[in-house]
């Protein structure tokens, strides 16, 4: 009989978090703004709901966005016009206006994929075994092509193809999905060092306070003897066993980077001051804070620092992988901006201001055995 211990993991969001579905919507075709909230349209509803029979209503039909066939009364949550709506409006208002969806089940109810939870920890595991084994960075490594960047160095780390890499041991489910009322609309922006803020993006997002439940799977088979009879060696057992220690490892050191790049920002302080705590925090057994998702920057999904030791090999990695936008010299810090929530209010005069008030993707993460 195979061998294995299940944990059954509590994810709490701390920042909001984004994991997209790939598909942006489209305001006054997918979505209508009213009231303060954002209403996305049950398009086969409302279509069904007009008198196709009248010629002028047909002519509107093939003409007019969706949007434009809503009265205000019909903005009302049991109508049934509306898949589901959302506290907030997005920054732009405009026909034709993009917001990113947020990936969601069938049930239009958010949840965290498994792959997204996975892929967190690959990185932080992969950072860690890197500095226990005193790695170096070589760009015959690297590689030239973007889409297998790395890949030696992943070989090298996890093993050399998919059936010895020792993370098929780790299996983690999607989770349960939460409430749809756990949704909200936020404007994000790019952070300069200057403290400058630029390329608005609205999208769907997961507030925090937000609770996911799931599995995580540890097939221990794979590291037994009965493995090893059948031709299979995979290392990394006791990395898996101390994947709590390995991954807040991981987020101390990216917080402690990310607090000396915002230190010194006017209007930053509230976003430093979170990185402050995390550098500071000591979550115990078993529990142990990631940053996940979308506009958790370059440094919370590759090798980050490593990469960096060698500021000559940085310079080549850049250059030949394109990473740097906009204007550089030699030598500048990278990443040169992040990307941060801002709320939007409007001044004493009436005119639209900004704020950033939070970071994206920040969550704490408790394991709990489940006994046989």
């Amino acid at each position: 009989m195979a061998a294995y211990t299940i944990y059954d993991v509590t994810v709490s969001v701390l920042t909001p978090l984004h994991i997209g579905s790939g598909r942006e919507l489209l305001h006054e075709y997918d979505y209508a703004i009213h009231g303060g909230r954002t209403w996305r349209i049950n398009e086969t509803a409302l279509l069904d709901a007009q008198d196709v029979e009248d010629a002028q209503v047909a002519a509107q039909l093939a003409s007019a966005p969706p949007a434009q066939l809503l009265r205000p009364q019909d903005f009302q949550p049991d109508s049934g016009l509306f898949r589901y709506a959302l506290r907030g409006t997005p920054r732009s208002q405009a026909k034709g206006a993009q917001l990113r969806e947020q990936i969601k089940d069938v049930f239009d109810r958010p949840y965290l994929p498994g792959s997204s939870l996975k892929g967190a920890l690959r990185t932080a595991l992969a950072w860690n075994v890197w500095r226990q084994q005193r790695m170096r960075p070589e760009m015959s490594k690297i590689g030239r092509r973007r889409q297998w960047a790395g890949q030696r160095y992943e070989q090298d780390i996890f093993g050399r193809d998919p059936n010895r890499d020792f993370l098929r041991a780790l299996q983690v489910s999607d989770s349960a999905p939460a409430e749809l009322g756990r949704l909200m609309i936020l404007n994000a922006r790019v952070m300069s060092r200057r403290g400058d803020l630029a390329a608005p993006i609205e999208m769907e997002a997961i507030a925090p306070d937000t609770k996911f439940s799931l599995t995580l799977k540890v097939d221990e088979a794979l590291f037994s003897q009965w493995a090893i009879d059948n031709g299979l060696r995979l290392r990394g057992k006791d990395l898996l066993t101390d994947l709590p220690r390995a991954v807040q490892d991981h987020s101390l050191a990216l917080a402690r980077r990310e607090i000396e790049w915002f230190k010194a920002i006017r209007g930053a302080e509230q976003l430093s001051g979170f990185y402050q705590q995390v550098a500071g925090s000591r979550p115990g057994a078993r529990r142990f804070l990631v940053s996940l998702g979308w506009g958790t920057g370059w440094e919370s999904k590759t090798f980050g620092s490593h990469l960096q030791a060698d500021p000559a090999l940085m310079e080549r990695i850049m250059r030949d992988f394109r990473l740097a936008r906009g204007p550089r010299q030699q030598g500048d810090p990278f990443p040169k901006s992040r990307r941060v929530v801002v709320q939007i209010s409007k001044d004493h005069q009436g005119r639209p201001t900004e704020k950033p008030v939070a970071l994206w993707g920040w969550c704490l993460v408790e394991m709990k055995e489940r006994k046989p």
